[in-house]
């Protein structure tokens, strides 16, 4: 197996993020200037593939109402990692922050997506580990 880097990994995911890979609820926003938009969920389990830890997940809040969740993930080292944090432009906080368990099998929503953004990934990178 080739060794994995993060910076190589961080790499392929932003060259792989597209309108097609976006969360549905967050597609009619996505704009090219900000490709991470709608992406946290299935970049958080893509890097969990390839370097486990916890997913954790967290509210949405801009201005003192929720909207929706952020995805992000805690290394086996301890180190938290947020790989799309940077599609926050307005303002938006998160907040009430947990681990939560990845979800076993097929994603009940995002799997198509989830499916796509791998494929482009691995066609920067090479095979990735198998989800756990």
């Amino acid at each position: 197996m080739i060794p994995w880097n993060l910076l190589d990994l961080d790499k392929a995911l932003r060259a792989s993020w597209a309108a097609d890979t976006c969360s549905p609820d967050d597609q009619a926003d996505w704009q090219s200037d900000n490709p991470a938009w709608g992406h946290c969920d299935i970049t958080a389990l893509i890097v969990n593939d390839v370097f486990g830890g916890d997913l954790r997940v967290g509210e949405v809040h801009r201005d003192e109402t929720q909207h929706g969740f952020h995805w992000w993930n805690r290394l086996p080292s301890g180190v938290e990692l947020d790989l799309t944090r940077e599609q926050f432009r307005h303002g938006q906080t998160v907040t009430a922050a947990r681990v939560v368990e990845r979800p076993a099998g097929p994603l009940p929503r995002r799997w198509e997506e989830y499916l796509l953004l791998r494929e482009r990934v691995i066609k920067h990178l090479g095979p990735l580990p198998e989800p756990v």
